[in-house]
């Protein structure tokens, strides 16, 4: 299978995937690297080619050998943008999904443009990003797994947005491996009311000044902050809130 990607970009399905752990990042980005802090993360862009952020521009990041022309490393932005219950349940992800990598079929850099749509499953049990909510309206053609849960989403041969499975499992901070327990309950509780916190509808409740919304924001902090559990991914989701809490926590 052959996909094209923005700017007239295309790579073509091979049969292995990468064997990286997801990280779904306090960052909001998914990131499939090896990388473990900033000064690694700008040797492997030297080293590799393909889709990159720069100053002042954040598309997706796709990067690939200079040898082999084979994806070695992604990070994918997920927006603040939800769609609405009924639009989200329009999502049909009944395609099988095909684990492969990613060959380029040239060694040139291009720019894919980062989602602006999220789909969310109940529960947070996926999470899914779309480029537009078009997409909705025709079925996928494929799902391409190039991660361990993680998969590209394919109509008309177009790589139209990508999915991540149990989201909560990969929750971390940037430059860390997730842990490899399992989530608690809890944190799966919290995962989701975080993630309401800071997409919409309900943050421009918050940066509104809602009463109620604020309430919720302070009680999220304090769960987290007195979750004894799972401290790795607790601390995550403290840092994915932690602007807010700054900005609007003692209103």
């Amino acid at each position: 299978m052959r996909l094209t990607f923005d700017g007239d970009w295309h790579a073509t399905v091979t049969e292995e995937p990468l064997h990286i752990t997801p990280r779904f990042t306090s960052d909001a980005s998914v990131d499939i690297a090896d990388y473990a802090d900033a000064i690694e993360r700008e040797r492997f862009l030297a080293a590799t080619y393909g889709s990159q952020d720069s100053l002042w521009d954040a598309p997706d990041v796709l990067r690939f050998d200079k040898a082999g022309r084979d994806l070695v490393g992604a990070q994918f932005h997920w927006p603040e943008e939800s769609a609405s219950a009924e639009e989200a349940a329009r999502l049909a992800l009944t395609s099988p999904v095909r684990p492969g990598g990613l060959r380029a079929d040239e060694a040139r850099d291009f720019r894919h443009e980062r989602c602006t749509v999220l789909c969310r499953a109940p529960g947070d049990t996926v999470f899914t990003c779309l480029r537009d909510l078009d997409v909705l309206d025709e079925p996928l053609d494929a799902r391409i797994g190039i991660a361990l849960d993680m998969a590209l989403l394919v109509q008309h041969g177009t790589v139209v947005g990508w999915s991540l499975t149990d989201p909560a499992r990969y929750l971390t901070t940037p430059y860390t491996a997730p842990d490899p327990a399992p989530p608690s309950p809890a944190t799966r509780c919290l995962l989701t009311e975080c993630l309401d916190l800071v997409t919409t509808p309900v943050v421009e409740d918050l940066t509104d000044g809602d009463p109620a919304v604020l309430a919720r924001l302070r009680a999220a902090d304090e769960a987290l902050r007195a979750q004894s559990e799972d401290r790795h991914r607790a601390d995550a989701l403290l840092q994915l809130i932690a602007t807010y809490v700054e900005d609007y926590g003692d209103w």
